[in-house]
């Protein structure tokens, strides 16, 4: 019986990996891989693991498949727990995965899903995987914007984002051809990939399949005690939705008698029944929750807007506000090397900056604002760098040039939002026509980062608000 249900596996395994990111990405909650998968829970206690028995997979209309309790648990339980071999690890063994390695060294550091998801993809291949009863459970397509048509890209209408998009294709496009290469002279035996063919889609579907899915954790301990850092895949633990107010967090756990890493998640709060289980990703924009994840999140208070520091922009931005000053393309010697301490200035200059997120204007800008609207050099000096980057340290600088500061950056995002091609009430009544869902992900990412901004120079009208009271009060003082 037991072979017959191998065979069976093995038949519904062996799938072109080309299949699952070609096809449309429209549906909302996207099939699994094989559509009667096996039973991941079932799986992981098989193997040894844990799974609490109130732990149930269950559907979520927003969020898809994700992990709820089934009957209240107390706050400090162990969740889950995954022993040393469950997890999916990039560990190169054999000759063909030597080609994989090899490959995966050409990979960008900031592209290093793509490492991991090769291994992703041979696995996917291989008949009789370990992992398959994993592997078939994951999606059979990713609503991430490197499979969104080409109008959908477009009406993300960010370019710092279109940036990212395209070149991740046009990374996807070139590996393509490397695996193509690589593994051309291998017969069906030796196949990093059992024969099938790779192509940018399969590619695609690999690495975002990691990105959306993996976890940094820690791996091997070095000679000097430090950890290594190694993105993994963690069956059944990945089906945690996010939140930044988490009711679970992940731990890893090693000791005497457990001398192999244990991957486990704990129960944060108690949580009630029909409670999702719920995981904090990460602090991260819009942009990443996009990119690596296929969702926005609504008001996400680490979100920002990305500018370039750019004197002719600085320019205007102050004629609209109204404040004058010739420093902007032109800083005086003392001015200069500030800049130059902020990497805003030089050969070698940062230049990009950000307004949003927890800082309200990114550190850097303010200072450098600061400093160009203040005349004397005196009242600039007295003052470290981390004072004239903080928004908390009111007006080191006095009234007049936070106020010109303040007004100068709500010019910056008038600029900003008139790069945008529609505005807000036009995103918002074409949401209500009913679009296709990556038209419906585009428009909802644009309208989040127009929404910052707006409060961005809501925040800072206030603050101008405040000290131009103060100032009242003083001068009548």
């Amino acid at each position: 019986m037991a072979a017959s249900k191998t065979a069976m596996a093995s038949l519904i395994h062996y799938r072109p990996l080309t299949c699952a990111a070609s096809a449309s990405a429209s549906a909302s909650q996207p099939a699994r891989l094989v559509p009667h998968a096996p039973d991941l829970i079932k799986w992981v206690r098989r193997e040894g693991g844990f799974v609490h028995e109130a732990v149930r997979i269950a559907q979520d209309e927003l969020s898809g498949l994700g992990l709820a309790a089934a009957d209240k648990i107390p706050k400090g339980s162990d969740l889950i727990a995954l022993p040393h071999h469950v997890p999916l690890r990039f560990q190169p063994d054999g000759w063909a995965e030597s080609v994989l390695a090899d490959l995966a060294s050409k990979v960008p550091e900031e592209l290093w899903a793509m490492k991991l998801g090769l291994k992703l993809l041979g696995e996917r291949a291989k008949i009789g995987s370990f992992w398959w009863p994993y592997i078939s459970n994951l999606p059979e397509t990713y609503g991430v914007p490197i499979f969104f048509p080409g109008e959908d890209i477009k009406n993300l209408q960010y370019a710092p984002l279109l940036y990212q998009v395209n070149k991740r294709c046009r990374f996807l496009l070139d590996f393509e051809k490397e695996v193509k290469n690589a593994i051309s002279d291998f017969n069906m035996m030796d196949h990093p990939f059992g024969g099938q063919d790779i192509n940018a889609s399969s590619l695609g579907w690999a690495m975002s399949a990691v990105s959306s899915r993996a976890f940094r954790l820690y791996g091997k301990k070095s000679l000097t005690g430090a950890y290594s850092d190694v993105p993994m895949m963690l069956p059944l633990i990945d089906m945690c939705n996010h939140s930044f107010d988490p009711n679970a967090r992940i731990v890893q756990e090693q000791g005497e008698e457990q001398p192999e890493m244990l991957v486990k998640v704990v129960a944060e709060k108690e949580i009630g029944a029909n409670d999702p289980l719920l995981l904090n990703y990460g602090c991260l924009s819009n942009d990443l929750f996009l990119l690596d994840y296929g969702f926005v999140i609504p008001s996400n208070r680490y979100d920002t807007i990305e500018l370039k520091y750019d004197g002719a922009l600085l320019d205007a931005a102050s004629l609209a506000a109204g404040v004058s000053s010739p420093n902007f393309s032109s800083p005086a010697p003392w001015q200069q090397e500030i800049l130059s301490q902020l990497n805003l200035y030089g050969d070698t200059a940062d230049l990009k900056v950000t307004l949003g997120g927890p800082d309200l204007v990114e550190g850097r800008l303010l200072a450098a604002l600061r400093v160009l609207l203040e005349s004397e050099n005196e009242s600039v000096q007295k003052h470290d760098l981390s004072t004239l980057k903080s928004i908390s340290a009111e007006a080191p600088c006095g009234i007049a040039t936070e106020v010109a500061a303040f007004r100068t950056i709500i010019a910056l995002c008038v600029i900003a939002l008139e790069h945008f091609p529609t505005k807000i009430m036009e995103d918002e009544s074409m949401l209500k026509k009913g679009v296709p869902d990556t038209t419906k992900l585009a428009i909802t990412f644009r309208i989040q980062k127009k929404s910052l901004i707006v409060d961005v120079m809501r925040d800072l009208s206030r603050r101008i608000k405040s000290l131009l009271s103060k100032e009242t009060v003083s001068a009548k003082g």
